[in-house]
């Protein structure tokens, strides 16, 4: 659901605009960085940002909707440290909430061919719930596990905050589209306790 979040500034940091600020980076002791949009993966200096993160020893962490992933495959081994994934649910879920035909074959082409350049390399899911799958984070779990990924968090859709660039809370009509109604909190809490159940003890599920 990365389109939760869109706008439309085109604005990118460079890698000298990072440049500056590594000594204050350096100064706070920051020792992670995640990059997240939108889609990362279509800024044009993201690798060389992350390797001058690297190179001050801050781990970089990538939020990828999984469209990108088989084009960039050997610079996000190379210096990407870990990819959280977006998730929406099995594969006709994930397509129709992504709004993209074939989405989710993409991340699982994706997560092949990272893994192909380093089996060790951590992927791992985050499914934010909503309207449309929120009958299903067991099955949604299921198919995080089949995708070989290391873990699963799942969070709910924020539809009431100005955060994510939004420069003003959603609508009513548009928070109803996503937003669950009474019945389904009722339902994901069952789906949710038949996950905890199935998963419990193996740290799959964060």
């Amino acid at each position: 659901m990365c389109d939760i979040w869109k706008e439309e500034s085109r604005a990118e940091m460079a890698a000298q605009d990072l440049a500056r600020h590594l000594a204050d980076i350096e100064k706070l002791a920051v020792k992670w960085v995640v990059f997240s949009g939108g889609e990362p993966l279509m800024h044009r200096d993201l690798f060389r940002l992350a390797a001058m993160l690297r190179s001050r020893r801050i781990r970089v962490t990538l939020l990828s909707t999984g469209l990108l992933l088989a084009r960039y495959a050997t610079e996000i081994a190379a210096h990407i440290d870990d990819i959280i994934v977006s998730l929406d649910g099995p594969p006709e879920i994930h397509d129709r909430i992504r709004r993209v035909p074939g989405a989710f074959r993409l991340l699982e082409q994706g997560i092949r061919a990272i893994h192909d350049v380093n089996p060790q390399f951590s992927i791992s899911a985050r499914c934010t719930v909503q309207h449309l799958n929120h009958c299903c984070p067991v099955e949604t779990a299921r198919t995080a596990k089949r995708l070989g990924l290391s873990c699963i968090s799942f969070l709910a859709a924020d539809v009431t905050s100005s955060a994510f660039n939004r420069f003003q809370p959603w609508e009513a009509y548009r928070q109803a589209q996503v937003a669950l109604t009474l019945e389904e909190v009722v339902a994901l809490e069952r789906e949710l306790e038949a996950v905890n159940i199935e998963w419990e003890g193996s740290g799959f599920v964060a």
